[in-house]
């Protein structure tokens, strides 16, 4: 690849943000507001599906497709590569997202 002035400016961007993250607190809270958005993201799920009923079987596929995907991507890598900061994030997400779909089902279960 040429080196150009944009391709430098996202090179030195990526190693900057790589070396911003570094610092423990601003991974953990890094990793923690991944959680925090996907617990988000299942709740807005789960009530925009229940709502409209139209969709149900649709979503619920798509919601079954991104868990296992999202699964793949992380346990079929080497224990090591897995404490890379996006696949923690998206392990983070998928948790989060897994467990608001659990809440949702216990408070229509209530």
């Amino acid at each position: 690849m040429q080196n150009t002035r944009l391709n430098s400016l996202l090179d030195l961007t990526v190693r900057n943000l790589a070396l911003w993250f570094l610092n423990p607190w601003r991974r953990v809270s890094l990793l923690i507001m991944s959680f925090l958005f996907g617990f988000f993201m299942g709740t807005v799920a789960a009530t925009t599906a229940g709502q409209r009923a139209v969709l149900d079987i649709v979503v619920a596929a798509f919601l079954v497709t991104f868990t296992e995907v999202s699964s793949r991507i992380v346990y079929r890598r080497p224990p090591k590569e897995r404490r890379k900061l996006w696949v923690e994030s998206l392990n983070l997400l998928k948790v989060g997202f897994t467990y608001s779909l659990f809440v949702e089902a216990f408070k229509l279960g209530s």
